[in-house]
């Protein structure tokens, strides 16, 4: 289980100031959260190593030539962890989640196009033992797509 870390206001304010450009400068970050620029760096490496934040490229997919997305409803007959962890290694899906309510597993597929898809959920999810329903929910237009959970 993940350690549940304390975050002081500064560590707020740093992870509020990423979130808006993870590629910031320590010598721009500094001033924007009140500290010197050597304690700044010093607070990111520690967020960075506890693992509170990560930096990364977040890619548009539409942009990279996934343009079909869709939701999967799964509901399972047996361990619903062990279908999880087959699912997730399947290159196509990024998103796995055991859930509470009408699906025992919610699961995102990006692929280039509606063809693709068949073939992943015919191919790859669908024979996943212990899969007993899936309903495909294909997305039609993404509203709002953010990675900003703030800071707590």
């Amino acid at each position: 289980m993940n350690t549940l870390h304390q975050l002081d206001n500064a560590d707020k304010d740093i992870i509020e100031e990423l979130q808006v450009d993870g590629r910031l400068a320590f010598a721009k970050l500094a001033p924007r959260v009140g500290m010197s620029e050597a304690a700044t760096r010093q607070r990111v490496n520690k967020l960075l190593e506890r693992g509170v934040v990560q930096v990364v490229a977040v890619t548009d997919p539409t942009m990279v030539g996934l343009r079909h997305q869709a939701m999967v409803g799964i509901n399972v007959d047996t361990d619903v962890r062990k279908v999880a962890d087959e699912l997730a290694k399947i290159e196509a899906v990024d998103y796995v989640v055991i859930a509470a309510g009408r699906y025992d597993l919610l699961v995102e597929v990006f692929c280039a196009d509606q063809a693709q898809f068949v073939d992943i959920v015919n191919d790859q999810i669908r024979p996943v033992e212990g899969i007993r329903i899936l309903e495909i929910l294909s997305y039609l237009t993404i509203v709002k797509q953010t990675y900003n959970w703030g800071s707590a």
